[in-house]
């Protein structure tokens, strides 16, 4: 919806992230809502860690129906909002925040969406090895989607080995996955054994976003089937994915479970499904790319 539709009867979505001016989510809810002629719009808004917990108490005196949470907000949310759906209290992250008449409701959509797409890009992980590099709330929601997926081991690494550890001790503690996951430092990107028995490795840090470089890894260790997944998406392949492209292996980074988080909190706030394909061409578009 443009900026001059917008009146006083407008019902407003919103993102908070801090820094927030990169997000593609205004791009693809604006485009369902247009799709649908409905009087709503998304915006995204700048919101410091030191007010974030200010902001949520916000949403319900604005009217925000719902909002999104990026970086660095999805752990600090969990402990701030009282009324979590179960995902998101196991996860120990929020990236939706939903406005039912006053009362905030937390809810985690990301390893649904990271689930989604792994399974339409043909990830069989069934008795499988699935590593995933990272010990934070996208790890931890990239965990419960292998795990989902029937991985039989899901090795995390992190460059804070301990980190790693607390991550398979909370998944243990929920008793909700068969497996806990196994913890690992970088160490185990260089582990040629370990590596040949990979169906799938997720890089659910931000090593590339901010430097031009990653962690090594011996990507020629890999088998030719393994799946290179990195929850960053740009318009060029990142860091991660470029030697994995170029050792002849399967690559695809975060568009497509962006898209699908993203129709999940547009049902959340909206109760209404966005129109099949219309998010997703709005983010491709905005990537200047072509969809695949």
């Amino acid at each position: 919806m443009r900026s001059s539709a917008i009146n006083a009867d407008t019902a407003i979505a919103a993102i908070f992230g801090d820094p927030v001016g990169h997000s593609k989510s205004p791009a693809m809810h604006n485009a369902a809502y247009a799709a649908l002629g409905m009087n709503r719009t998304y915006a995204a808004f700048r919101v410091t860690s030191e007010n974030l917990a200010a902001a949520l108490r916000a949403i319900h005196p604005l009217g925000i129906i719902g909002v999104n949470l990026t970086v660095p907000h999805k752990e600090a949310a969990a402990r701030l909002i009282k009324d979590l759906s179960g995902e998101a209290r196991m996860l120990g992250a929020v990236n939706c925040v939903v406005n039912r008449r006053g009362a905030l409701r937390g809810d985690n959509t990301d390893a649904r969406g990271l689930e989604r797409d792994l399974r339409d890009l043909g990830c069989e992980l069934r008795g499988r090895l699935a590593i995933v590099i990272g010990a934070g709330g996208g790890a931890a929601s990239s965990v419960l989607a292998c795990f989902r997926l029937g991985a039989n081991r899901v090795v995390i690494a992190n460059r804070t080995p301990a980190r790693a550890v607390a991550l398979t001790r909370r998944f243990s503690a929920k008793g909700v996955v068969r497996a806990a996951g196994e913890p690992r430092g970088l160490d185990a990107l260089m582990d040629s054994k370990l590596l040949a028995d990979a169906r799938l490795i997720v890089n659910a840090t931000s090593m590339g976003l901010t430097v031009g470089r990653f962690a090594r890894l011996d990507y020629s260790s890999t088998p030719d089937d393994c799946l290179f997944y990195d929850l960053i998406y740009s318009r060029e392949p990142t860091p991660f994915l470029k030697p994995a492209i170029a050792a002849g292996r399967r690559a695809a980074d975060g568009a497509g479970m962006l898209v699908n988080q993203g129709e999940l909190a547009f049902r959340l706030f909206n109760r209404v499904a966005p129109p099949a394909g219309v998010m997703r061409a709005a983010l491709f578009n905005e990537l200047g790319r072509t969809q695949s």
